[in-house]
């Protein structure tokens, strides 16, 4: 099975492809600049290979949450290749792509959300998936609820943004650098969608988890 991934929801921009169990993948730094890198990266991963778009057996994208821009970025494009070519599509959590990240089997994970909040699970890995033990939330970084048990290793940028605040968690270890990519956006989706659980394009979408985009005038003041 031939896939492209995309992960959008941070600052990185991140493009895989998943040939047969073999993942190839790039990524950069992108700022604001997802929606100008991502197709030249997937080209220049596709020219590498030596295969067109039109080789590709379905397609897989960091759902989120994350930046609203980046999410519609990825969804965008994975549904405009899906549409295309009738393939199967499908969103993976970029909270279990930061997981899949981590480099153990039980991790929070832990993204800035700004406007003082973070986007936050913490996830235990079972076979080839990750499982919720807390589920995917928004919430101020003193809110954000312990992990039952013991074990937990932190990562993503919620821990830069928010390291004071979240080190009642108890953790093993924080890995803050670590970000969700799309080498693990492909590594989560292929056992899915070799399971048949990818579905029409028309039916995938961004997962955000808060609707609110900027503080208001008033609430910056008041921070």
């Amino acid at each position: 099975m031939k896939i492209a991934a995309f992960e959008t929801a941070t600052e990185w921009c991140s493009v895989a492809l998943w040939l047969d169990g073999d993942v190839r993948a790039v990524e950069a730094r992108a700022g604001q600049r997802h929606g100008e890198l991502v197709l030249p990266m997937l080209e220049s991963l596709l020219a590498e290979a030596r295969l067109a778009s039109a080789d590709l057996d379905a397609v897989a994208f960091g759902a989120g949450p994350g930046s609203f821009t980046g999410l519609r970025i990825a969804c965008g494009i994975a549904q405009g290749l899906a549409f295309a070519r009738n393939l199967p599509a499908c969103g993976v959590s970029s909270l279990a792509a930061l997981a899949e990240e981590g480099g153990a089997a039980r991790i929070v994970a832990c993204l800035d959300a700004r406007m003082g909040e973070v986007y936050y699970s913490a996830l235990e890995k079972q076979g080839a998936r990750w499982r919720e033990v807390v589920a995917a939330q928004c919430v101020p970084p003193a809110q954000a609820p312990r992990p039952p048990g013991e074990g937990w290793t932190g990562c993503g940028s919620g821990f830069a943004a928010h390291g004071a605040a979240l080190a009642r968690l108890g953790l093993v270890a924080v890995h803050a650098e670590i970000h969700p990519s799309a080498a693990a956006v492909a590594r989560l989706a292929a056992p899915r969608l070799a399971a048949g659980e990818g579905v029409d394009a028309a039916r995938i979408a961004p997962v955000y988890l808060r609707d609110k985009v900027a503080l208001t005038t008033e609430e910056r003041r008041n921070r």
